[in-house]
C-alpha cells in the first residue's frame, strides 16, 4: 500500500478538524512536509489553523536567501489546513489554486507563524487566506490566498 494511501486509510474515521487536532496531540502522525521543510501545526480550530517553522539552510536558493517555495508551502499548509478543518470524514480535499505574496526576506533561523482563515467552505469549494509573521516582532513577511476543490473521499481498498 502506498504511503499516501496508507495516511489516508488511518484517518478516515475522523473529520478534518479531529485529524488535525489529533496531528497536534501526537495521536497522529504529521505528513513528512513539514519535518522535510522545518515547520508544524500547533494549533487548529474550526476554519482557522497555526503553524510555526523556521528556515534553515537546506532552504535556501542560489541567491543565498530562503526560495519562495518554502513561503509557498507554508503557506499552502495553513491555508489547505485551515480548509481541512471544514470536512467531514467522507470527504478529501486538494489545493485547486493558490497565490503568494513576498513583503519581505525572512533571515535564516527567524521563526514564524504561518495563519490560515477560512473565508468560505461549501458542498465544493473551499477559500482561506493566509499570512506569515515573526513570532519575534510580528512583521509582516507574507501573505496568501488558495481556493481548495472539495469532494467525496474514494473508496480505500
Amino acid at each position: 500500500m502506498s504511503s499516501a494511501k496508507n495516511y489516508r486509510k488511518k484517518s478516515t474515521s475522523r473529520s478534518g478538524l479531529e485529524l488535525l487536532q489529533a496531528i497536534i496531540n501526537g495521536t497522529a502522525s504529521p505528513p513528512n512536509i513539514g519535518k522535510t521543510l522545518g515547520f508544524h501545526l500547533v494549533h487548529a480550530e474550526d476554519g482557522k489553523t497555526i503553524f510555526e517553522g523556521c528556515p534553515e539552510s537546506h532552504v535556501i536558493n542560489p541567491a543565498g536567501t530562503v526560495h519562495g517555495g518554502w513561503y509557498g508551502a507554508l503557506l499552502d499548509s495553513c491555508m489547505g489546513c485551515a480548509v481541512h478543518s471544514k470536512i467531514n470524514s467522507e470527504q478529501i480535499y486538494t489545493t485547486l489554486e493558490y497565490k503568494v505574496s513576498l513583503i519581505r526576506a525572512i533571515s535564516l533561523g527567524t521563526r514564524v507563524r504561518a495563519i490560515g482563515t477560512v473565508q468560505h467552505a461549501g458542498r465544493s469549494t473551499g477559500i482561506a487566506n493566509g499570512e506569515i509573521r515573526g513570532i519575534e516582532d510580528d512583521r509582516l513577511y507574507a501573505t496568501g490566498s488558495t481556493t481548495c476543490i472539495i469532494m467525496a473521499a474514494p473508496a480505500i481498498s
